[in-house]
């Protein structure tokens, strides 16, 4: 009788529950796996967050309002295995907020440092977290790895192509898991995974053009030089890259800071290209992902590359050198075009959701439209619209899985993965191989309007026309030299 209950309610909660993903704009074919796998990776999941499971995690580049790795901190409460032993960061700000917060949830306070040697080196810790400035992203993760650490390392990946590929290499010689936290594989309802499963079924035909829409750089013209504020470590903040002032919008002297307040410094370093790629790698690193998901190219990338368009940046060295809108055209040798662009996408009316409802996709819309030579599909993070009903209706026909099942927390499968020793949705070889086509886009950027650019992705090096202003921009000069690989 036991049985029978339980049964009838596994039933009923499936039913509720993929109900409630269909009305989310989820394919019902794609709903029903999404559901019946979470109730599978639940109950597995109850299992290997026991607490005598016991995994115990450093924390490096933590404890900011707006800090990435606060947020994957929150989706961690649910695994009874993890110990947060350890915490770092080069602002005593940050770090004290984020002991505290550790101490609150877990009811004792981690061991706090500065420098991430101190986490790293720990014997009783198993698994870092990166979440710094993408200029420290490398060689922390690397270090980490060559202690014997497992390692979750925020997007995007690296600040170079030589980075990722340091990366790629230092995985594969120490067998660690490592993954990309480009959650979009994983999380958001499902949404980029379904898109890509329609694309690679061969519902649209062949692929002819895909548009990576990732918004535009802000800007801000100068910014205030002015004193390094108390408890903020400016020079380990600067790590690998060159000394310069620090420099704040004066009014926002004194307080903490949030995304719209200029700085070079927290959150807002990215628009600076010393220390990020600006939209390229930050949006881009997500969507350009899913680009190379769908074209079947994950480790692979484009062969020609092409800044066609790009306001002018501001130059003058105190302010946010990106430039605002642009966008750069990437072909790859199966003959797909990928376009990544501020704004200015195609306007595509009549496409539909899974209720059958005309929808328009505007030119400005956050997303990735997928162009093929029977059909369309636009994704976003709310939303999978497709030119034609029977696009999304019927499941797709896939000549091998896109995973070997569907996930629905980036964090969670790494952890799966930290316990089965398998491959993570987003290795170094795949969040690397992303990254990288990022960074193709970087260069595109860097060049300048017109600059055409040939890219040999097996022995990632330019050839051709511009190929020695370009093959200079694969590594950067660091300060503190080469980071170590042995």
């Amino acid at each position: 009788m036991f049985f029978q209950r339980h049964h009838l309610s596994r039933r009923s909660f499936l039913s509720n529950t993929v109900a409630g993903l269909a009305a989310s704009g989820l394919p019902t074919w794609f709903a029903s796996q999404y559901a019946s796998q979470g109730i599978a990776a639940a109950q597995e999941g109850a299992k290997a967050g026991s607490p005598n499971n016991a995994l115990q995690v450093g924390w490096v580049g933590i404890g900011s309002p707006q800090s990435r790795a606060l947020q994957i901190y929150g989706t961690t409460r649910n695994f009874a295995q993890l110990q947060h032993v350890a915490v770092c960061d080069v602002d005593a700000r940050h770090l004290y907020r984020a002991a505290m917060k550790f101490k609150e949830d877990n009811k004792f306070e981690p061991h706090q440092f500065s420098n991430y040697k101190n986490v790293v080196d720990r014997d009783d810790i198993d698994i870092v977290v990166v979440a710094t400035p993408d200029h420290w992203h490398a060689e922390v993760a690397i270090a980490a790895m060559l202690k014997g650490k497992d390692v979750y390392c925020e997007k995007p990946l690296t600040l170079t192509i030589e980075e990722a590929l340091q990366m790629i290499e230092v995985q594969k010689k120490t067998g660690r898991v490592v993954q990309t936290g480009s959650q979009q594989r994983s999380e958001f309802g499902g949404m980029f995974r379904a898109a890509t499963e329609i694309v690679r079924g061969g519902a649209i035909g062949k692929i002819q053009a895909i548009e990576c829409r990732i918004g535009s750089n802000p800007t801000s013209g100068p910014i205030d030089e002015v004193p390094v504020p108390r408890g903020l470590d400016w020079d380990a903040w600067l790590g690998p890259t060159q000394v310069v002032p620090y420099r704040l919008k004066m009014d926002a002297v004194g307080r903490d800071l949030d995304s719209n307040t200029p700085t070079n410094c927290h959150y807002n370093f990215r628009w600076f290209q010393a220390y990020s790629g600006g939209k390229m790698t930050d949006w881009g690193a997500h969507h350009i992902d899913i680009a190379q998901w769908c074209l079947n190219m994950d480790g692979s990338g484009p062969t020609n590359i092409l800044c066609e368009s790009m306001d002018e940046p501001y130059l003058k060295g105190d302010g946010y050198d990106w430039p605002k809108d642009f966008r750069v055209r990437l072909k790859y040798a199966n003959g797909a075009t990928v376009f990544v662009m501020s704004k200015g996408g195609s306007q595509v009316e009549n496409m539909v959701n899974t209720k059958g409802e005309a929808k328009t996709v505007k030119p400005d819309d956050n997303g990735i439209l997928i162009i093929g030579e029977t059909g369309k599909v636009f994704a976003s993070r709310g939303s999978l619209l497709a030119s034609k009903s029977e696009i999304l209706s019927e499941p797709p026909k896939l000549s091998e899985p896109l995973y070997d099942k569907i996930e629905s927390n980036q964090f969670g499968n790494f952890l799966d993965c930290v316990a089965s020793r398998k491959d993570p949705i987003c290795t170094p070889t795949v969040g690397g191989g992303s990254v990288i086509v990022c960074h193709l886009g970087v260069i595109a950027l860097q060049l300048g309007v017109g600059k055409e650019l040939t890219w040999d992705p097996v022995h990632h090096r330019f050839s051709g026309a511009n190929a020695e202003a370009a093959n200079a921009k694969i590594a950067r000069p660091r300060r503190y030299g080469p980071i170590p690989l042995a």
